[in-house]
């Protein structure tokens, strides 16, 4: 005789993955419907850590508090197995959590800034531990024992990770994650209150039948390979991989829906990403500086920069100082010309003076690979006309010999060629 506990048949997952989205819309306020699509596959997903080759990090971001990150970890530990929610943790700490018997554990990491915030400091250690553990197989050598008594062991970092905090993460861990970027409730939004003693079981019962449906998957989320949306590839792939799969083997609507929001939640983490420093650097000296000419003494390309309302140049750091010439060279010479050099500033000739400077051909290689495609339309008018053709300026003293002032730079006398 059948008991009234004993399944009578195969769980549906799609309608599974309903109930965990719905039970996520009760009590989260996510800025999209991507985002609830997404969360619910990471959920899941958390289930066949022993099945997959690599898992996605789960990133709860937000500019203030009170947006909701925290309550959004809280509803995911109660519908991933072995959750384990720290604040601080140690490197070794987490190590040794992975490593401890009844299976690979669920980390949540609440209030992350802290570990990566301004005034956290580097913390490597962690920093290591969560961009190596996305892949099966990542292992860390620690030391173990007592005072003298010390040997290595290597560690495995593998596990599935959800973090929430303020402000960004490392450039190294949002690559590696699924971003959902929180924000305060409008007036017009409303959820259900969140009560641990009534709701976690309910959280919890969704667990354990995602924990059943999950153990049936095993060997078609191994040898799954989900075909990837149009233009998603390398590490943006990587990422979604295994809620792709997880997806796939749910069918229904959760194909699509998975697809659409692997898409829209890549685009929103690439227009939302702040470009490095250098990056940034390399871009304006393309868009706002060079804008097509051959050559540009590091004079005048400081004073375009610092120049520029919207750039961090004239601002660097806390105590207020300045891009300078030598911070401009240390930021350029980590980039390498076509010759596989790298860029350093060069003497340009103009009339009896030969000021350093930098040229387009040792930037174009870097500009081609590290730069944003530019505009489609601009007006190609030297960012330097500017400062040529009205007021006294450093541009003026060393670029144009004429007592007139001059409408462009090559009336000036400095030859313009289109880069590239």
């Amino acid at each position: 005789m059948t008991s009234p506990n004993t399944p009578t048949g195969p769980i549906d997952g799609a309608a599974l993955l309903d109930e965990v989205e719905a039970f996520h819309r009760r009590f989260n306020i996510f800025p999209t419907e991507h985002a609830y699509v997404a969360v619910a596959l990471w959920d899941a997903h958390a289930h066949l850590m022993d099945a997959l080759d690599g898992t996605a990090r789960l990133a709860f971001l937000s500019p203030e508090p009170g947006s909701g990150k925290s309550r959004a970890l809280e509803i995911v530990e109660t519908l991933t197995p072995r959750a384990a929610t720290t604040v601080n943790a140690s490197a070794n700490a987490l190590f040794r959590l992975v490593a401890a018997d009844g299976g690979t554990p669920t980390i949540l990491f609440d209030e992350i800034d802290t570990v990566f915030g301004q005034k956290a400091g580097g913390n490597e250690e962690v920093r290591g531990f969560l961009n190596s553990g996305y892949r099966r197989g990542a292992k860390s050598l620690r030391c173990v024992g007592d005072g003298s008594n010390q040997t290595t062991e290597w560690f495995s970092s593998f596990c599935a990770v959800a973090m929430a905090g303020l402000g960004s993460l490392p450039d190294t861990i949002l690559t590696r994650s699924v971003i959902i970027r929180m924000r305060k409730k409008a007036p017009n939004e409303t959820c259900e209150p969140y009560r641990r003693r009534t709701h976690e079981k309910q959280g919890h019962a969704l667990r354990d039948r995602l924990a059943e449906w999950t153990a049936t998957l095993h060997e078609q989320v191994s040898e799954a390979w989900p075909e990837m949306p149009e233009g998603v590839s390398d590490r943006p792939a990587d990422v979604w991989e295994p809620l792709l799969a997880v997806a796939d083997a749910a069918g229904g609507h959760w194909p699509e829906r998975a697809r659409a929001a692997c898409v829209a939640l890549i685009k929103a983490a690439q227009e939302g990403d702040e470009a490095s420093l250098g990056v940034r650097l390399l871009t304006d000296l393309r868009d706002r500086v060079f804008c097509g000419a051959d050559r540009m003494p590091t004079a005048a390309i400081l004073e375009v920069l610092l120049g520029l309302d919207d750039a961090p140049w004239a601002d660097m750091n806390d105590d207020g100082k300045a891009l300078t010439s030598r911070a401009l060279s240390k930021l350029l010479g980590q980039y390498m010309t076509a010759n596989n050099k790298p860029i350093r500033p060069r003497g340009i000739r103009m009339g009896s003076s030969t000021p350093k400077g930098y040229y387009a051909e040792d930037l174009t290689d870097a500009w081609e690979r590290y730069c944003p495609p530019p505009p489609e339309s601009r007006n190609i008018r030297h960012a330097a006309t500017s400062q040529l053709t009205g007021g006294e300026s450093v541009a003026d003293s060393e670029l144009v010999a004429d007592e007139n002032r001059h409408t462009t730079p090559e009336a000036a006398g400095f030859p313009l060629h289109l880069a590239g």
